[in-house]
């Protein structure tokens, strides 16, 4: 990893393909039987594996003065909380709303990035970065499924996930100044063990639970992607401009829509296909 010090677009782009792959497959394991939540859990489990090949390359070095583990526990708590936070938005409200109030977390890191770390770019990479947040928007937008809306509660909750994911990335670039990338990784880990307890106790198990190779199993195997794509954004904002990185790690879905179209067969909509032609444009912009 360490070769790629200078490019962090390597880094970008191994987390990009990997939550695009990830985001395509992700339906598989719930769709077979094995909950969300459960699927939480493969997840923490992934985690770990990845967290001590971080640790290695840090050679077992660990940041662990007070700062240093206030600021990891607040990069993990913020990610892995954000997604207990959006199972239960999911189960209160529209999730065609949901999604496009969450996936545009990116543009809170922008703006922290902005107004406290001062992070500057190219006049034609800040036309990409909004071309960029365009695109997530009607990538989100147009592949969500409409259903009942139960109340307003599911509107917070996905404002408090667009606030936590949003912070997330802001707070590991800021890190980044101080700590190891392998430290803040190995944080996310620890704080995704401990949230695992609820992720457990959300699990309706009054429903059988599929642990086969359909279900559970292939959960694992989906979420390492998931995983490997946290470990090399730690890496991407550590040598790169978190106003550039997070956008563009955000248009993993063009990745996810082209698989599932080449999957089901089917041809994109208006709104799609302006989204994929926007996101095109916008990693052109901001890749150079």
């Amino acid at each position: 990893m360490y070769g790629f010090k200078s490019s962090w677009i390597y880094y970008t782009v191994i987390t990009t393909v990997c939550w695009g792959i990830w985001g395509a497959l992700i339906e598989i394991p719930e769709k077979n039987g094995f909950p969300a939540t459960l699927g939480y859990l493969a997840w923490v489990v992934t985690m770990v594996p990845c967290a001590l090949i971080a640790l290695k390359i840090a050679k077992w070095r660990l940041d662990s003065d007070i700062k240093s583990v206030v600021q990891g526990c607040f990069i993990g708590f913020s990610g892995a909380g954000g997604q207990l936070v959006l199972f239960h938005a999911l189960k209160e409200g529209p999730a065609y709303i949901i999604f496009p109030v969450v996936s545009l977390y990116p543009i809170l890191t922008v703006l922290l990035s902005v107004l406290i770390l001062h992070e500057k770019a190219k006049n034609r990479q800040y036309i990409g970065i909004a071309l960029a947040l365009i695109a997530i928007f009607l990538l989100s937008l147009s592949n969500q499924a409409q259903h009942e809306n139960k109340g307003m509660l599911w509107l917070l909750l996905s404002i408090i996930v667009f606030v936590l994911w949003g912070s997330q990335g802001f707070m590991m670039k800021f890190s980044n100044e101080r700590m190891q990338a392998e430290s803040i990784f190995f944080f996310m880990t620890l704080t995704g063990i401990l949230l695992s307890p609820i992720a457990y106790l959300m699990t309706d198990f009054t429903e059988a639970v599929n642990y086969s190779l359909t279900g559970g199993r292939a959960a694992i195997a989906i979420h390492l992607l998931n995983s490997i794509g946290a470990l090399t954004l730690v890496y991407a904002l550590r040598y790169g401009k978190a106003i550039i990185v997070v956008p563009l790690t955000g248009l993993s879905p063009d990745i996810t829509i082209i698989i599932s179209l080449m999957l089901y067969g089917v041809f994109p909509n208006v709104t799609l296909t302006v989204g994929l032609i926007l996101s095109l444009v916008s990693i052109y912009l901001l890749s150079e």
